[in-house]
This record gives C-alpha cells, structure tokens and sequence, in this order.
C-alpha cells in the first residue's frame, strides 16, 4: 500500500512538474548531444562519399548506391530504434540512458568507417557498406533517437521546449563547425600526405570528444515525465500514427529536405576542388556553416513574432536565395562565400524546426488516440527522415555525376562540371519549394495546440487524482 502511495504521488509530481523551467547546465547537456552527433555525424555526410571516391579507390556510382542502399536499412532501423526507448524503464529514464550506452560504440564504428584496409572488389564495398551502416545508421539512429524523443519529457512547457531545442542545434552547428572548418586540415597534417593515415587519426580524435560530451549529458539531463508513461506494445506505437495529420506532414517534409542538406554537405568538397579549383577551400566553405548558429539562436524571437510554421517557411526562403545566389556569381570565391552564408542561415533556421514541431505532434498524437509514443514518433520523424532523406542526398547527386562522366582525381570535362554545379546550386532550390509547399499545410494544426495542451493538461491532472484515489 504504501508502495501504491508512493507511485501515485510520483505520478502527481511528475505531471505537476512537468512544465518546468531547464536550469542552464541541463540545455548545455542537451546541446552536448547534438554536438557529439555532428562531430562524428556531419564527419561521415560531408566527407565520406568523397573518402570513397578519392581515398578508398571506389567509383562513384559504386559509392552512390552502397550510401543509398545502407541509408534505406538504416531508415528501417528508426521506428525499431523507437519502440526500444518507448519500452525502456530504468533507474536513469527512457531515453538518458542511451547516451551512456552508445557513446563508445558511436565513436568506434565512425573511426573503422573512416579506415581503408587492403582489400580489393567485393570485399572493400562490403567492408564499407558494413561500417556505414553501423556508424551513420544503426548506431547514429540509436543515438539520434533519443536526442529528439527525450524533448517532451524533458518539460511540456512549449516556449521551454524551443529554448532547449535551440540550445541543441546550436550545439550541433558547432560540432558541424568543428568537423567542417578542422578535418581536412587535420587529415593533410596528420597524414602528411596519406589521408588514409590522416583520416583514421581525425576520426579517432573527434571520437574521444564525442564520448566526452555524451556522458556529460547523460550525468546532467533529467527526465520528468518519464514516471507517468508506460511501456506500449509497438502495434500501439503505430496506432499513434493514426489521424496525426500534423507528424504525417512534418515527416514528409524532414525526408525530402534532408535530400537538400545532405546534398548541400557532400557536394560541397567536389565544387571546391574541381569547380573552384582548390580543395582545402572546402574548410572554410563548411566552416563559415558555424554561422548558422546566429539564425538558430534568433529562432526563439522569429517563432515568437510570427508562428513555427511560418519560421520554417523564411528559412526555407532565405535558404533558396542564397543557393540562387552561387549561380549567379560565377568563380568568385569571396562572393560565392557571401551566397553561401545566406544560404546556411535560412537552412539552419529550416533545419531546426522540424526537431521543435516533433515535440508538439507527439501531444497531438496523446490527444487524438490517448497513446503517447515520444519514442516512435520522434524516432520515425528524425533518424528515420535524416537517414532515409540523406541516402537519396547522396545517391542522387551521385547518379548525375556519374551520368555526366565524372571520374575522381582528374580533369572534369564542362559536363561533369556542369553537373556538380547543378547539384550544388540548384537542386537544393528546388527541394526547398516543394518542402515549404507541404509546410503550408501544417498551419491550422499548430493554430490548434493550445487547445490540445489545455486538454492533455485536463487529463493527465484528472489520471493522477484517480490513481491517487484508487491507492
């Protein structure tokens, strides 16, 4: 009996304290997350195809299709990965616990993705399809899916919730600034001219860094919610799905936009060494990325002025600007640079919000059918989007190249240039117009939350009372 007491008075103070305010420590953990993740994350998207291509001796449609192939297994991974936290129960929460657990696997598997053994025909693309997908899906999955679905547990306070957010991809833009701005300058010094060398010491280096930040998270993040949900059956977590009109929107929108940001990343190696003419310029075409922490940090003010809806549209638009800018510049570095930067402030505010909005489908989906499956949705509206979104990313681009006759590590006939400049400038602008179409239906449900808050609030007040009265 009084074990029963004990119980419904943590469910009380769990749905009680549910709203409150994040200490400063507890965002600087959150943001440790996304850091960690783009270290090692952003390591793999923007330079493995090119590790491919030019280090590991795999041709470029080969290296298209393994990035396609693992993206789509990983893809299939996320709602796997969602129901395990949505059934995760320990002494540390849900999902706190998989920072701890994955850490050092994270960091191994992104180390031996980036290691190019002596092997020859099938057995190198195995080697390779195999560590990419453990590195970029099945662990990274396992890693982002908490990320994302700790966020409703952590305070259903929604202004607190973008506050967090925002401390989050503000500390995955500085981990992305770090893998973007040092690592090929880091390979070059400590390969001093064998990348393979170089490459496997950065991973490792980045490795330990991310390890660092993930169990500096896991010791200072605290679940709240957590004591009131239950474990679901995964047939559950799929029927949280049903009538959820608003995640249906945001995850077809998230996938097609990752087709845009991976893209954007992988591409961007290849128009600097072979349209500009000079690799090493891809560090700072990457680095001036960290940038894109000044949009972030605005989000909180542009959400507040105008609705989230409408802050994903203006980055969206922003974002096509600057790309149609690059088109218009022609070799010019310094401007091509100044492009560059307004396109990575609009695409940071556009790649931000989805993570924000995801919080707010999982209520909507607890409101529409009383099931709430923080894991599954955020799983399937995050690692599942990113994964699946960033193997077409990369095996689109890919196939244009490829069809236009590019070959790695030689001179590029006008069609091969022509075809990374496409893929560079101009596919990126088209997928953001059919992206900020599918938004546009997302307005009338976030007119909508305030009235599924005050009734999930209404309820959940209403189940702690009852099983404090039943005990």
């Amino acid at each position: 009996m009084e074990s029963s007491e004990k119980n419904a008075a943590t469910a009380a103070k769990s749905t009680t304290h549910a709203s409150v305010k994040l200490p400063v420590s507890e965002k600087i953990g959150y943001s440790f997350t996304d850091m960690a993740g783009n270290l090692l994350y952003v390591t793999i998207t923007s330079y493995i195809l090119y590790f491919y291509t030019d280090v590991f001796q795999i041709s470029v449609a080969g290296a298209g299709l393994i990035l396609l192939i693992a993206r789509v297994v990983d893809a299939i991974s996320a709602p796997v990965w969602g129901s395990i936290v949505d059934h995760t129960h320990t002494k540390w929460g849900q999902s706190r616990p998989f920072f701890l657990w994955l850490a050092i696997p994270f960091a191994l598997a992104t180390f031996l993705a980036f290691t190019a053994p002596n092997l020859h025909g099938n057995a190198k693309l195995i080697y390779a399809g195999v560590t990419y997908i453990l590195a970029a899906g099945i662990i990274y999955t396992g890693i982002q899916t908490p990320i994302t679905a700790i966020l409703p547990s952590l305070t259903s306070d929604p202004t607190e919730r973008i506050s967090a957010n925002t401390w989050r991809m503000a500390g995955g833009s500085i981990g992305a600034f770090i893998t973007s701005s040092f690592a090929l300058p880091l390979v070059a010094f400590f390969g001093k001219g064998n990348d393979k060398v170089g490459f496997m010491w950065v991973t490792a280096i980045f490795g330990v860094i991310g390890v660092i930040m993930l169990f500096y998270a896991f010791s200072h993040l605290k679940e709240r919610t957590v004591a009131v949900t239950k474990s679901i059956p995964f047939k559950d977590s799929l029927k949280a799905t049903v009538g959820n009109k608003p995640w249906f929107i945001l995850v077809i929108s998230f996938v097609i936009y990752w087709i845009a940001q991976s893209d954007r990343n992988g591409i961007a190696v290849y128009y600097a060494k072979y349209n500009l003419g000079n690799e090493q310029l891809t560090s700072i075409f990457n680095g001036v990325g960290i940038l894109g922490l000044f949009a972030t940090i605005c989000i909180p003010f542009i959400v507040k002025v105008t609705n989230k809806t409408a802050t994903m549209l203006i980055g969206l638009a922003v974002g096509a600007f600057g790309q149609m800018m690059v088109a218009f510049v022609g070799n010019n570095f310094a401007l091509v640079i100044t492009a560059w930067i307004i396109g990575t402030l609009g695409a940071s505010v556009a790649c931000a919000m989805p993570f924000a909005m995801l919080a707010d489908t999982v209520d909507f989906g607890e409101w529409k059918t009383g099931i709430r499956a923080s894991g599954f949705l955020t799983a399937v509206g995050s690692a599942f989007c990113i994964q699946l979104g960033s193997g077409f990313g990369s095996f689109i681009p890919s196939k244009i190249m490829a069809a236009a006759g590019f070959i790695a590590n030689k001179s590029q006939s006008a069609a091969s240039l022509a075809s990374i400049h496409f893929c560079f400038v101009w596919l990126p602008v088209i997928i953001y117009a059919i992206v900020a179409a599918i938004m546009l239906l997302y307005f009338k449900y976030e007119r909508n939350e305030p009235v599924v808050k005050a009734d999930l609030d209404k309820r959940h007040a209403q189940q702690a009372a009852a099983t404090a009265q039943e005990n």
